[in-house]
């Protein structure tokens, strides 16, 4: 999207009143540092649909052509071809896309994989024990449709995977050997290997995969899953307590090709690269960043919420989120590419480059609550503002479906010539000292600056950072820095002129109540902080071109692998955080019980009443109960018979920390194995065991799998089809051929399919079953109390937030660590996805009681994060300025005790909210409001403007943190009074059967 800079409008749109005409702003040109008088526009006309013979515009037009309208419903051969037509482009459309290519990779790698079992030669590489077809299901686990590093990630977790594997086998035998035949304590040293090493080694392996949760580590931990049950249960080298590296050494070599299979394939098919998917991303990023910076501050300007609502901007923010969650991803990936190629600095700037973009993200953020609050003034009844005023300074509903192109506003000349100054049209209600007449005041005189700000904003944005591809090389001009430095130095010289003229006005100094008083300085406030977050945004952006350059210097220069220790210093710098001391009380507390034994040992005892512990914990000892079978002589026959290894992994597959993620995992798995089934008996009715037409028909279940797993991101589902798959059909083919040393196992050279898979889904049905009771007889972690447990902890801990004074400390002239450090806030923020994803899994769980309300809980996360991103905005201006200047010492010494009953309320609210959630019982109706508190802090700063020596110390610049709290305390307001609604429907109101005594 470009910029355009026109001389003159040639037709203006209709505007209220209150608006000044259209004309003249001065900007700088970014790409030339020039100052110039023109008409800033900010977005283009857009684009209309078709053109007719004449090269008019016609709307109405049929997109397919008048010829095809005009198709009778009769003509059925036309419609057939045009059908046919429409699937053919389609199919090569999705064969083209990146999607289509992953698919078409994976299905390569799964062929490769399965010439493991039918070519005797690499066969019989593996040996005559079974389980080749674990080549095949390892490059459907690490599928090559993943960039180059993630592939290397892959690598190095394939080799810890077997590592661990290994080390918990040759364990395991060791011990076996040991007490079997040194001791001769057979049964004792099962226990050991049973209790220790099986029921440990995969609890540590459940543990890994809660603790870090990332896709690729839950696969890993899958295939170490698989390896060690199969050395401990399946082998018998442990059991009969000798020692055999057969099955190890089998594994690694399956690793092996597996690996190298799949590695291939994605490095030579169409290769991925996350740096270069990371600079898609920034550029489609920045594109994203300029189009939301248009639409918001256009919405701001015109006092319309319209903008905001149009689904281009929800469309805009959705591209704008996405992107930001991948550039995360993509720069994980990036950063082993960089380590392997020796490039790790131009990783560290690319790091500092994904940061900044966060941080602009924010500010983003900063402006839209900005400009929400300014809507939901704007919207309430105000004391002294005719009706009629209302109509006119809101704008009119209708333009929401005209072009919206936000035309010039006149601004005031540079010189300071009050002359010069438009005027509003004369009207005897506009004199009318109305908070309303006071935000067309604001908009009259910081709308020309504020606009041409956005404009050298958003033409750098578009510019940057990348150029095509595919080299992708840095864009930076060399004016850009220069040009947005003057761009900010005139819009601060606009704002603080313009600001100084509203506050000189001859209404400002009349009386009024303090409703009125509050409502002005509300505007104010929304009006300074907008202007504030947008010249954040400018000297983030110059933080922006600054790292772009020293890029750009890396790459030309091409730099060594080493990293500077200046660049790990600012790394732990930017990670580290001094958390807040506890209360006196506590402290107190804490050190009255120290001299206490019992409270010692509770407290070295903390680690086993952790979840992730009891977690672990019950995984290991339902996985030892399972496997007990195998240790024993008498049941071990019906153990290997039904295949129950499989159970076992199904089982370690299916336990996760919540009821409702083990339901998820263990429908997904038990359809999934169906559907695998069904499909090999199928496969191997129709091949009759030709290895020729299996091998294509296991090509045709990779296809559509592999679309499953990526495509539609059911990734365990289409996992678990492939594995049933390959564990049936592979299998069947193995015995047919003679290629297994237990050739008489379910029909030997004359394989039953349908008993092999029947063994296969009962296998795996037990183990879902045994995963479903061990998590929810023991020790069970409900993933709907989970949440409002964590709900209520978020809350009170936002509370105590709030009860913290780091304004006392500001004045008091101490150092304040702000309300949060970078360590804390970034805790809580990753709290609040861990309850997005409860959320998701309670939605699972089946409670006779009700269904779980998700859209209520939903929304609730969602209030609960914008008062984190609000609480943001504040905590920015403490770590930008840690030390109070004079002026606003005195500002926020006018308003201490405002802020504190303010401070105490917001808190007390908090409390009130985690309660009602935690005991699942009604908030009472009698709550204390903010707004009366709220009003009386900004009348408060209000009648401190009026102050002519208050006035002569304080700059403008001292009312930001104030004006910043106020809008944010707002904010917080109306969130409470939002979570306050869903907790009401959630758990109704407060009656007289809620209160008997019995």
């Amino acid at each position: 999207m470009t910029s355009h800079v026109n001389g003159a409008n040639d037709q203006t749109p209709s505007r209220r009143q209150l608006r000044p005409k259209p004309g003249q702003a001065t900007l700088i040109l970014p790409k030339t540092g020039r100052r110039v008088k023109r008409t800033v526009t900010l977005r283009n006309t857009p684009r209309l649909k078709t053109l007719n013979g004449n090269g008019t515009t016609e709307e109405g037009a049929p997109l397919l052509g008048l010829q095809k309208a005009r198709q009778r419903p009769s003509d059925v051969p036309r419609i057939l071809l045009d059908l046919s037509k429409h699937l053919f482009y389609s199919g090569w459309t999705f064969a083209k896309s990146k999607t289509g290519k992953g698919v078409l990779k994976c299905s390569i790698a799964y062929f490769l994989g399965s010439l493991a079992t039918f070519v005797p030669a690499i066969a019989a590489m593996l040996g005559q024990q079974d389980g080749k077809h674990m080549v095949a299901t390892i490059t459907v686990y690490f599928h090559p449709a993943r960039s180059q590093g993630s592939m290397f990630e892959a690598i190095i977790l394939a080799v810890l995977a077997f590592a661990y594997a290994a080390f918990i086998g040759f364990t395991s035998m060791g011990v076996s050997i040991f007490f079997g035949r040194v001791l001769d304590l057979v049964a004792l040293g099962h226990a050991i290997v049973l209790i220790v090493l099986c029921g440990g080694g995969l609890g540590f392996v459940g543990w890994i995969k809660q603790r870090l949760g990332k896709p690729l580590v839950n696969i890993s931990c899958s295939l170490t899953s698989l390896a060690i049950i199969t050395v401990l249960t399946k082998e018998g080298a442990v059991q009969a307590g000798k020692f055999s590296n057969d099955k190890t050494v089998q594994v690694l070599k399956m690793i092996i090709m597996g690996v190298i299979a799949t590695t291939a394939v994605s490095f030579s098919i169409y290769p991925i690269s996350a740096r270069v998917d990371l600079r898609e991303n920034l550029i489609s990023f920045t594109d994203s960043l300029s189009e939301v910076l248009v639409m918001i501050t256009q919405s701001f300007l015109t006092g319309s919420e319209a903008e905001l609502q149009r689904p281009q901007h929800r469309e805009a923010m959705d591209k704008y989120k996405s992107q930001l969650a991948s550039m995360k991803k993509n720069l994980l990936e990036a950063k082993y590419e960089h380590y392997v190629a020796g490039s790790e600095k131009q990783y560290h700037l690319e790091a500092k480059l994904v940061e900044c973009m966060q941080r602009l993200s924010q500010n983003i953020g900063g402006l839209r609550s900005a400009a929400t609050t300014q809507f939901m003034i704007l919207a309430q009844p105000r004391l002294g503002s005719p009706s009629d005023l209302r109509r006119e300074l809101v704008t009119d509903t209708t333009r929401a479906e005209q072009p919206l192109i936000l035309t010039a506003i006149d601004e005031v000349s540079e010189n300071g010539d009050s002359d010069s100054m438009p005027e509003p049209t004369s009207d005897p209600e506009s004199s009318i000292p109305t908070p309303d007449n006071a935000f067309s005041d604001f908009i009259l005189h910081l709308g020309p600056s504020i606009k041409s700000l956005a404009f050298t904003l958003k033409d750098i944005l578009d510019d940057l950072p990348f150029g095509p591809g595919p080299e992708y090389e840095v864009t930076v001009n060399a004016r850009y820095t220069s040009s947005l430095e003057n761009a900010v130095e005139l819009y601060s010289q606009s704002r603080e002129t313009a600001i100084s003229r509203i506050y000189d006005a001859e209404e400002i100094g009349r009386q009024r109540s303090i409703e009125v008083e509050a409502d002005f300085e509300e505007i104010a406030a929304s009006c300074g902080v907008f202007s504030y977050a947008l010249q954040d945004f400018a000297n983030e952006m110059k933080t922006y071109l600054d790292i772009l350059d020293n890029l750009k210097l890396e790459i030309e220069e091409r730099p060594d692998a080493s990293t500077t220790s200046d660049q790990e210093a600012n790394m732990t710098n930017n990670i580290s955080g001094s958390p807040h001391r506890p209360s006196s009380a506590l402290d107190r507390e804490r050190n009255g019980r120290k001299a206490n034994l019992r409270y010692r040992l509770w407290k070295a005892l903390a680690i086993f009443r952790r979840d992730d512990t009891k977690f672990a914990i019950k995984v290991g000892a339902g996985a030892a109960l399972y496997a007990l079978p195998s240790f024993v002589s008498s049941t071990r026959p019906v153990y290997q018979r039904f295949r129950g290894e499989w159970g076992l992994l199904s089982y370690m597959l299916v336990c996760s920390m919540t009821i409702g993620a083990s339901n998820t995992t263990g429908y997904a798995r038990f359809l999934g194995t169906c559907l695998g089934a069904i499909c090999a008996i199928v496969a191997w009715i129709l091949s009759g065991g030709n290895p020729f037409v299996l091998a294509l028909c296991g090509w045709v279940m990779s296809v559509w799998t592999a679309y499953i797993i990526i495509a539609q991101g059911k990734g365990p589902m289409g996992r678990f089809i492939m594995l049933t798959y390959n564990l049936s059909a592979l299998y069947a083919y193995s015995l047919s051929v003679k290629d297994l040393d237990d050739d008489d196992d379910e029909g030997g050279l004359a394989p039953i399919i349908t008993e092999i898979a029947f063994h296969r889904v009962v296998a795996v049905l037990t183990g879902c079953l045994w995963g479903l009771i061990i998590t929810r007889l023991v020790w069970p972690i409900s993933a709907r109390q989970k949440l409002k447990d964590g709900l209520s902890i978020l809350w009170l801990r936002m509370g105590l937030i709030w009860k913290r004074h780091p304004l006392e400390d500001r004045l008091r002239g101490e150092i304040s660590n702000a309300y949060m450090d970078v360590a804390e806030e970034a805790h809580l923020h990753r709290f609040l996805a861990q309850l997005e994803e409860l959320r998701d899994a309670a939605n699972s769980e089946i409670n006779l009681r009700a269904p779980f309300p998700k859209a209520s809980y939903s929304r609730l996360l969602s209030t609960t994060g914008e008062m984190l991103d609000a609480l943001h905005a504040i905590n920015v201006l403490f770590l930008k300025e840690p030390r109070v200047s004079p002026g606003e010492a005195n500002i926020l010494e006018s308003t201490s005790v405002e802020r504190a009953q303010m401070r105490s309320r917001i808190s007390h609210l908090f409390q009130v909210m985690a309660s009602s959630i935690k005991l699942e019982y009604p908030i009472n109706d009698a709550l204390p409001s903010l707004e009366h508190t709220r009003d009386r802090l900004l009348a408060k700063v209000f009648s401190f403007r009026k102050e002519e020596k208050a006035a002569a110390i304080a700059s403008d610049k001292d009312f930001a943190l104030l004006y910043t709290y106020a809008l944010v305390t707002g904010q917080v307001e109306k969130a409470i009074k939002e979570i306050g609604s869903e907790l009401e429907t959630l758990f109704g109101t407060l009656d007289e059967d809620l209160l008997k005594l019995q």
